[in-house]
């Protein structure tokens, strides 16, 4: 059985950072493609960020470049969303789903985490 449990979701002032985590079990990262997607009120889920678990290599909205940055750590089969500079407009609930890389850069992955609040305000 397939499980992503995200932690690390919080309540942040402007210009703050948070680290997200997503640990798996059940699934071998390695072998997946993981995606950060998130959920603000009254508006649709958008994808933040993808890593593929074959090569790292990794995808970001443009409205998170620069601010947001994925990771893995394999040995823990965990990824990680570490955010800087945050903004109110980051404000949702956050995601991790996995999927081949391109179920999940096309939105539709079948395996979800419960997700996590951040909220930005101060």
């Amino acid at each position: 059985q397939v499980q992503l449990v995200e932690s690390g979701g919080g309540l942040v002032q402007p210009g703050g950072s948070l680290r997200l985590s997503c640990a798996a079990s059940g699934i071998i990262l390695d072998y997946y493609a993981i995606g950060w997607f998130r959920q603000a009120p009254g508006k649709e889920r958008e994808g933040v960020s993808y890593i593929k678990g074959s090569d790292g290599s990794t995808v970001y909205a443009d409205s998170v470049k620069g601010r947001f940055t994925i990771s893995r750590d394999r040995a823990k089969n965990t990824v990680y969303l570490q955010m800087n500079s945050l903004r109110p407009e980051d404000t949702a609930v956050y995601y991790c789903a996995v999927d081949a890389f391109y179920t999940v850069l096309g939105g539709v992955p079948r395996y979800w985490g419960q997700g996590t609040q951040v909220t930005v305000s101060s």
